[in-house]
């Protein structure tokens, strides 16, 4: 895709969005602001197993790629919200479909890999063949 006659920083982005876009949280948090606004909090319920850190590094790199906004309510306590930019929306649609395809192939697969482990068990547990 990034050969000589590109532009080396394009080239650059292309890898660092590739990235962002294979990072499960990154996914987990654009699928969660797909349906709208959440808060910090409510985001850290949704997204089983992500720390409070990771969520916050998470959110500041989706917001400096321009895909997330964050808005702060002038209220007592402050309410921070998150939401989806139009970029970050756009940046959904590879997501989907994504996730379609895995759904699509889901049962090969897993036919797939139970025939490469059947071939390949981990070390120390090697099948021993009688007769």
């Amino acid at each position: 895709m990034c050969d000589s006659s590109y532009d080396p920083a394009k080239c650059q982005t292309v890898s660092e969005m590739l990235a962002r876009l294979g990072d499960k949280w990154t996914v987990l948090v654009i699928m969660m602001l797909a349906d709208g606004p959440q808060r910090f909090s409510d985001l850290k319920r949704a997204v089983v197993g992500i720390s409070q850190r990771m969520l916050t590094l998470t959110l500041r790199a989706l917001e400096r790629d321009g895909l997330v906004s964050r808005t702060v309510h002038p209220t007592v306590p402050p309410k921070v919200e998150y939401a989806l930019t139009e970029l970050g929306r756009s940046f959904g649609e590879p997501i989907k479909a994504m996730g379609g395809w895995v759904f699509r192939n889901h049962d090969l697969i897993q036919m797939a890999r139970a025939e490469f482990d059947e071939r390949n068990p981990p070390a120390g547990q090697k099948l021993v063949q009688l007769g």
